[in-house]
């Protein structure tokens, strides 16, 4: 099997020979994208005079192969997913996506030290270990959501500043993507019927725990990057008036976060569970944070509560440098 370097230039060789005819004239162009803690190898397709085009992942396309061994069915598969998103592209110039961008720019956070290359091409602002940065959104339906983050070049391109987006966005992500905040039984019951379990099974499953011991997942309505409910400081505020004590808040993914009572434990111990889920279940470009934050009621305030030495979400601690002293060998 072909290691990912040599699969790389093998797809930069083969790929058009297994698009449809009316592709064959384009060029192929391979960039590194930043995406959230990742850099991933994109493939597009150059068509002369047009400017759009779909990018899909090599990195993608190599996961697949290792998991069939077969070259062209990997070929064949990203082809078609490449064929199909060219049909996708709406037919409106790209300019008339961005009309009315005030109304479409919603909050995006991520972690800031797994991100610094990404961080430096878009506007933000720290929050935190995090940072909060910016996305367009094209489209809300059944099938997802289609956003395109706002980069430097594409914040001067639609006349913002970074103050700007982020006024813009604290009332637009509220509006477009409603936080939700649940309790994990009804989460875990939804699932239970979802699979078709009769809702009294359900029930005697999931048992009865008393709200202070119940962890609260806090999202929004889709789904999708709804850690950044987590921004939204009311809705902490009437869990943790619900509960009656502060909370901690566990990063579970970027895309929810889990609320939980103060009295449920030390914010380090909690911490060592973040670390571990994160390693283990949770995809890489999916963490947000291995800390633990602290929701004060009182002071209606949400500050880190741990301090963990991993920070980065890929595992990798950066070493210390060498130290050591040059001492005078000439005597």
């Amino acid at each position: 099997m072909m290691n990912y370097e040599i699969f790389k230039e093998v797809v930069k060789e083969k790929f058009l020979d297994y698009m449809p005819e009316k592709f064959k004239g384009m060029e192929i162009a391979i960039a590194p994208v930043e995406k959230v803690n990742v850099t991933f190898d994109g493939l597009s397709l150059r068509e002369a005079g047009k400017n759009v085009s779909p990018t899909i992942y090599i990195n993608d396309m190599y996961k697949r192969y290792e998991n069939c061994g077969d070259l062209e069915e990997t070929l064949m598969s990203a082809c078609d997913t490449m064929a199909q998103a060219y049909e996708e592209i709406p037919p409106i110039s790209v300019d008339s996506l961005y009309e009315g961008a005030n109304e479409k720019v919603v909050f995006q956070i991520i972690n800031t030290e797994q991100n610094k290359s990404l961080l430096e091409q878009v506007p933000h602002r720290e929050f935190q270990d995090l940072s909060i940065m910016y996305r367009l959104v094209m489209k809300v339906d059944a099938d997802g959501v289609q956003s395109t983050k706002v980069t430097n070049e594409l914040a001067e391109r639609i006349g913002m500043n970074e103050e700007q987006l982020f006024k813009y966005a604290a009332e637009n992500t509220r509006r477009i993507f409603p936080p939700t905040v649940r309790s994990m039984n009804d989460v875990m019951r939804d699932m239970f019927l979802k699979d078709g379990m009769p809702p009294e099974m359900a029930d005697m499953m999931i048992g009865e725990i008393p709200p202070e011991q119940t962890m609260w997942v806090i999202s929004n309505k889709t789904g999708v990057n709804g850690a950044v409910s987590m921004l939204y400081e009311n809705e902490l505020h009437d869990l943790a008036e619900n509960l009656e004590s502060d909370l901690y808040i566990l990063p579970s993914s970027v895309h929810e976060v889990i609320a939980v009572s103060s009295d449920m434990g030390s914010p380090e111990e909690l911490a060592e569970m973040v670390v571990q889920v994160n390693m283990e279940a949770v995809d890489l470009d999916e963490r947000l944070s291995n800390q633990v934050y602290h929701y004060d009621k009182d002071l209606r305030k949400l500050t880190l509560a741990t301090d963990t030495p991993n920070k980065r979400l890929d595992g990798i601690v950066a070493e210390s440098p060498l130290v050591y002293d040059a001492k005078d060998k000439s005597r």
